[in-house]
């Protein structure tokens, strides 16, 4: 009972984090929104930033928020193959549809606790596959871990085809601390918590958490025997492709942003996944903040624009999608393992 009243406090903090976050953007776009109003000569009853944002969603081009949907799925898809691939040399063979929808499921739990979508996954795909639980979850760390060089590559990619955008963008932030120092930081924590995992394991080999450790360790040691490197890395670039063609067409779907292009998309993409990385629920108030602070610093666009384009991307995909393949996983999951049953 403590348990579960902690795990909702938790997630209670966190969607309250990122709420707001979303109410102190939107109080400071209304604010900016009224005074072009009261510039522009329109009356303040007819100036409503929430009624912009409904009739900018209702109003955008459903087609290219089709394809932004399309894309979605093709990159489940192909992290589907891809995790499926880190679990084969474990001696796992799974359903396709298990894979799928386990990673779907671990989305939707992503939008109320951040981050226990992970746990979630490998916990369901364990339970339905009847596999150790450490060991699937080694294979999710892999996973996530080639996600962060991809994102990695992502920023160099942006660094190189928009450097003086991307540094537009990164002088329009208030930062306030050394990026060297913070790394500087991390490094020695990291080198810290390495050592003396391994000192641990090392010293006390029979212990009942070591085990649960190595059996995580043989999970993520799965990559070295990947059986078609060739297809893994495939995947692995299609995944984050998708990605981009997501932020990419979604421009179409929205006038202001229509005429922006594929270099445009490329950076939004980069700082909308930068957005999502921070821990709120689904990137909400964080992403929006980002995404909306590039399109107006960065390409023009008035700051009303930018967070109805950032609400328009954010609502197809982390609450539309998500949402939508998170409740049919519920569905759907027990169906398929329990026939014949």
């Amino acid at each position: 009972m403590k348990k579960k009243l902690l795990n909702i406090l938790k997630a209670t903090l966190f969607f309250g984090l990122g709420a707001s976050i979303l109410y102190l953007i939107f109080r400071s776009q209304n604010e900016a929104y009224l005074e072009q109003c009261s510039v522009d000569g329109v009356p303040l009853e007819d100036c409503s930033l929430l009624d912009k944002l409904i009739t900018d969603f209702t109003s955008a081009n459903f087609f290219w928020l089709f394809m932004v949907l399309i894309a979605y799925t093709i990159s489940n898809i192909s992290r589907t193959a891809r995790w499926q691939m880190l679990l084969r040399p474990l001696g796992l063979n799974i359903k396709p549809l298990n894979g799928f929808f386990t990673i779907m499921l671990g989305y939707f739990a992503n939008l109320g606790f951040p981050r226990i979508g992970e746990f979630v996954r490998a916990g369901t795909l364990a339970r339905y596959e009847k596999a150790e639980f450490e060991k699937v979850m080694g294979t999710v760390v892999v996973d996530r871990v080639i996600d962060v060089f991809s994102l990695l590559i992502a920023i160099l990619l942006a660094f190189l085809f928009s450097f003086n955008e991307l540094s537009a963008f990164l002088d329009s932030m208030p930062l306030s601390f050394s990026g060297t120092k913070i790394l500087g930081i991390l490094v020695v924590f990291g080198l810290t918590g390495f050592f003396s995992l391994f000192y641990f394991i090392k010293k006390f080999p029979e212990n009942f958490m070591v085990k649960k450790i190595l059996s995580f360790l043989e999970g993520v040691k799965s990559i070295r025997n990947i059986d078609r490197p060739f297809w893994f890395l495939f995947h692995s670039v299609l995944i984050w492709v998708m990605y981009f063609v997501m932020i990419w067409v979604g421009l179409y779907a929205f006038g202001p942003t229509a005429h922006l292009g594929a270099t445009a998309g490329l950076l939004l993409f980069v700082v909308g996944s930068l957005g999502i990385v921070i821990p709120t629920p689904g990137g909400m108030g964080t992403y929006h903040a980002l995404v909306g602070a590039c399109l107006t610093f960065v390409f023009g666009l008035t700051s009303a624009d930018s967070f109805s384009f950032a609400n328009i991307i954010f609502f197809t995909i982390q609450i539309g999608a998500n949402v939508l393949f998170g409740a049919l996983a519920l569905i759907v999951l027990p169906l398929i393992n329990n026939r014949g049953k």
